[in-house]
């Protein structure tokens, strides 16, 4: 990271995506090739933001360096709000903060348990085994749904991550296990209290906007804003989102979401302006952007 002094010293040019995967969660690609990816879009600011882990950031630090662009640090954390999956984005944490460290640590755990118990049931219909899934997981890599999904299809049972997702691994399918995570509140409390900016990604996606008490609630633990731009929000939803947030004067980012070949999206599809990133960097007190 950069000397805390030198936060604000440089210009930050877009254009700008704030939300990029790789194969330490769920995306199929290093973290130098995420970044690589991300630069042949014409990408000058980026944010590593894998599930609940920040152990590619130092490969995306040196790899975005050494290609003139500037990384945002950042994770998506797993919460959950009754059945619903809510992510947030958080950006400029301090990666080493015991509270979000413990909150991390513990999902990841059930993330393994998880899919262990799930390789279990699938194995005794299905000709794939523990082994298979781990070859599919990078080293360091916590195992996942989509890893499930990438040795079933190595082993020729579906085609590709979505015939998986539709079928075997589906929440409806008698293989499937639920996942720990933390309320929203939480989770957003755990970013801000390591000096981290929280972003709500893809908040009107199909299931709809989140119930307006808990978005107030989240609001007054620190929730920064949301990710309008992002191909998975649906109107009337996001209309309403954009009013709220320039009603409470939020932050509003655009992103890809990019999985590498675990998804179609591309790299820049949506982008983030430079006056929002700068006040992500100007709000944040955890760490520094990483600057080539």
């Amino acid at each position: 990271m950069v000397d805390e002094r030198d936060r604000g010293a440089r210009a930050f040019a877009g254009p700008s995506d704030l939300h990029l995967h790789s194969d330490h969660s769920d995306g199929t690609e290093p973290p130098a090739e995420v970044m690589a990816a991300a630069h042949r879009e014409g990408l000058r600011t980026v944010a590593l933001t894998d599930h609940d882990t920040t152990s590619g950031w130092a490969e995306a630090a040196e790899a975005a360096g050494s290609l003139g662009m500037t990384l945002i640090p950042g994770m998506e954390l797993s919460a959950r709000h009754e059945w619903r999956s809510v992510h947030v984005l958080g950006y400029l944490f301090d990666p080493d903060d015991p509270g979000l460290r413990a909150l991390t640590d513990r999902i990841r755990t059930a993330r393994l348990t998880r899919a262990r118990t799930m390789a279990d049931r699938i194995g005794r219909d299905y000709d794939v085994t523990w082994d298979d899934i781990l070859a599919q997981t990078a080293e360091g890599a916590t195992v996942g749904r989509p890893h499930l999904a990438d040795a079933l299809v190595a082993r020729g049972h579906v085609r590709d991550r979505g015939e998986a997702f539709a079928g075997i691994l589906h929440p409806a399918s008698d293989y499937y296990v639920s996942l720990y995570a933390p309320d929203p509140v939480t989770a957003v409390a755990a970013i801000v209290g390591a000096g981290g900016v929280p972003i709500i990604a893809h908040p009107a996606g199909r299931a709809g906007l989140l119930p307006a008490a808990l978005t107030d609630a989240m609001l007054a633990a620190g929730l920064a804003g949301f990710e309008l731009g992002h191909r998975e929000n649906d109107e009337p939803a996001l209309s309403r989102l954009r009013r709220l947030v320039s009603e409470r004067d939020l932050i509003a980012t655009g992103s890809s979401d990019y999985h590498g070949r675990g998804k179609p999206n591309v790299p820049g599809e949506n982008t983030t302006s430079d006056d929002m990133v700068a006040r992500i960097i100007a709000r944040a007190t955890g760490s520094a952007p990483v600057h080539p």
